[in-house]
């Protein structure tokens, strides 16, 4: 029996990268999983790997009435929900002197806005042993050099964990952050090019990119029963990044 054998889960951001290793990690333990994202090809395209144990809605998470109905949709086919990864976000690079109104906008209705009405709307359908992890990044701590909107994004997203954990008090519900380094996924290519994804590579301990699968693993430990004790944590799983 695997760790999350029962639970329901939703992913945000679940197509590709991150949120789709994760969402293959928690069906392998055990779990229903309710995909979410953008783009309805790549959330078909993971629906045909995942399997029968999930689900994908289209939609985005800086949107409230989609978020209204991905959670319609898992009261009404599962009642309830016990594993929340708040995974989608985005960023972009531009340095100081060429920020714009319009790059701020997005990355902070993604990162920020949507993290935060994410958990909100998820809230009345979990209990008492519910489990929300928060996408945060190695960057939120260290910043990166024409990388600040999406830094700073990300250590606001820090700390929202600790001040819910507050929040959640009495509620028997954790929310802890899963802060990822360089990982290969389509958004670190997009976001810095070929030439940044091997310049980000360099700069860790271990000097090359997770594996989305190892993130997901550490996902998969954040929404089991193992991490029972913690809240208001952050899990760093960066090569050493933002730890030296």
């Amino acid at each position: 029996m695997g760790k999350l054998e029962g639970k329901v889960a939703v992913v945000t951001g679940g197509a590709t990268g991150i949120g789709r290793a994760a969402a293959k990690r928690f069906i392998e333990e055990g779990a229903f999983v309710f995909i979410f994202g953008r783009r309805q090809e790549a959330l078909d395209a993971a629906v045909a790997e995942l399997g029968p144990n999930a689900r994908a809605m289209n939609g985005s998470v800086s949107n409230q009435a989609d978020l209204d109905r991905l959670y319609a949709a898992v009261q009404a086919e599962r009642d309830t929900l016990d594993i929340l990864f708040a995974n989608a976000g985005t960023g972009s690079v531009l340095p100081l002197g060429k920020i714009t109104v319009e790059q701020i906008d997005e990355t902070f209705d993604t990162n920020v806005k949507g993290t935060i009405f994410t958990v909100q709307k998820a809230l009345p359908l979990m209990a008492e042993g519910g489990s929300i992890i928060l996408t945060g990044s190695s960057a939120g701590t260290t910043g990166a050099p024409a990388f600040s909107a999406y830094s700073a994004s990300k250590a606001a997203v820090r700390n929202l964990a600790r001040s819910w954990a507050e929040d959640l008090k009495g509620s028997g519900i954790r929310v802890n952050v899963l802060s990822p380094g360089p990982t290969a996924t389509e958004l670190a290519k997009e976001a810095v090019g070929e030439e940044g994804v091997k310049a980000f590579a360099a700069v860790n301990p271990l000097q090359r990119m997770a594996d989305p699968a190892e993130i997901g693993a550490a996902a998969a430990f954040l929404a089991s029963p193992d991490s029972s004790f913690m809240t208001g944590s952050e899990v760093a799983v960066d090569g050493g990044l933002a730890q030296i």
